[in-house]
């Protein structure tokens, strides 16, 4: 975990690496959202569909060489990036073997307010995502404390987008300023996940149960991979598991596509809308709740 810090009217003020910053979205948590991407992630999802997400940039210079619009160079062994010049063709990250991206900005907290406040009339809230968010907490618990202290801002809520490996730990010390976490579940034998992303989920379920115990815990999601990940297969113990969550918990079902993925699950066959629409039914049979199903399968 990196953490940058700036001094700024004699306060160290925390930093973010931003992967990239939505001020508009209707997808990330409940109603109008503005989404921080932040970079870096601990898991190394098969799936990914946004790999360059993963690693921070190793300043290797691959990308330098290819840039159409001439906004990467080198210097002093750094690949630095001009913003203007920048047509966001996004090549580098097409190239870069690294699972990372040279179009990193790295944000105070005081940047990001005042993005917010700019923002702020069309707004139900922030999110904060990734990479994998919990990442960078320090910024996200400064951040979030700045919004429930700002007047102008108070009204917003904070949501983090998670794939629940931070430990309980973490989920205590940003619990005050939270209004609510989005968790990816992404198989239910703890093997197939490590099979997955490179690691066990048992945090994954103690997120999932602490945040659903403190009223935080906004949705849990599911990615479903068919013939691939298990939680079809394993469906009457992952349907008897939501069934008791909280009745305010969302249940969303994402289906596996291609777009943005690298690598070998390019090669697998994607969710189809019927096939989607058969695990969905299964597994309302046992949860008896509402489940959102994908509105468009690309």
């Amino acid at each position: 975990m990196t953490q940058m810090a700036r001094v700024k009217n004699n306060k160290t003020e925390k930093q973010a690496k931003v992967s990239r910053v939505l001020t508009f979205s209707c997808v990330d948590g409940p109603g109008n959202r503005l989404v921080l991407f932040l970079q870096g992630c601990n898991f190394d999802c098969i799936t990914c569909h946004n790999p360059h997400t993963i690693n921070h940039c190793n300043h290797c210079g691959g990308c330098v060489s290819g840039c159409p619009s001439g906004a990467l160079f080198l210097t002093k062994g750094k690949v630095v990036w001009d913003l203007a010049a920048c047509t966001n063709c996004d090549q580098c990250i097409d190239i870069c073997a690294h699972k990372s991206s040279p179009k990193i900005t790295t944000m105070t907290v005081s940047e990001i307010l005042t993005l917010v406040k700019h923002n702020a009339f069309f707004l139900s809230g922030i999110t904060v995502s990734g990479g994998e968010a919990t990442m960078q907490l320090p910024f996200i618990i400064d951040l979030f404390q700045a919004i429930k202290s700002d007047q102008q801002l108070a009204h917003l809520t904070c949501f983090i987008d998670s794939n629940g490996s931070l430990p309980i730990q973490g989920w205590e010390r940003v619990l005050p300023y939270l209004d609510g976490a989005m968790i990816d579940l992404k198989s239910w034998q703890s093997e197939t996940h490590q099979w997955l992303v490179g690691r066990g989920n048992h945090r994954v379920f103690k997120a999932i149960n602490y945040l659903a115990e403190k009223g935080k815990l906004h949705e849990v999601r599911l990615l479903h991979i068919p013939n691939k990940s298990d939680l079809e297969d394993e469906i009457e113990q992952v349907g008897c598991y939501l069934k008791v969550l909280p009745s305010d918990v969302g249940i969303r079902l994402n289906a596996f596509q291609h777009h943005g993925v690298i690598g070998e699950a390019l090669d697998w066959p994607t969710c189809t809308e019927q096939q989607m629409q058969s695990f969905h039914d299964k597994l309302y049979t046992i949860v008896q709740r509402p489940i959102q199903t994908p509105g468009v399968y690309t």
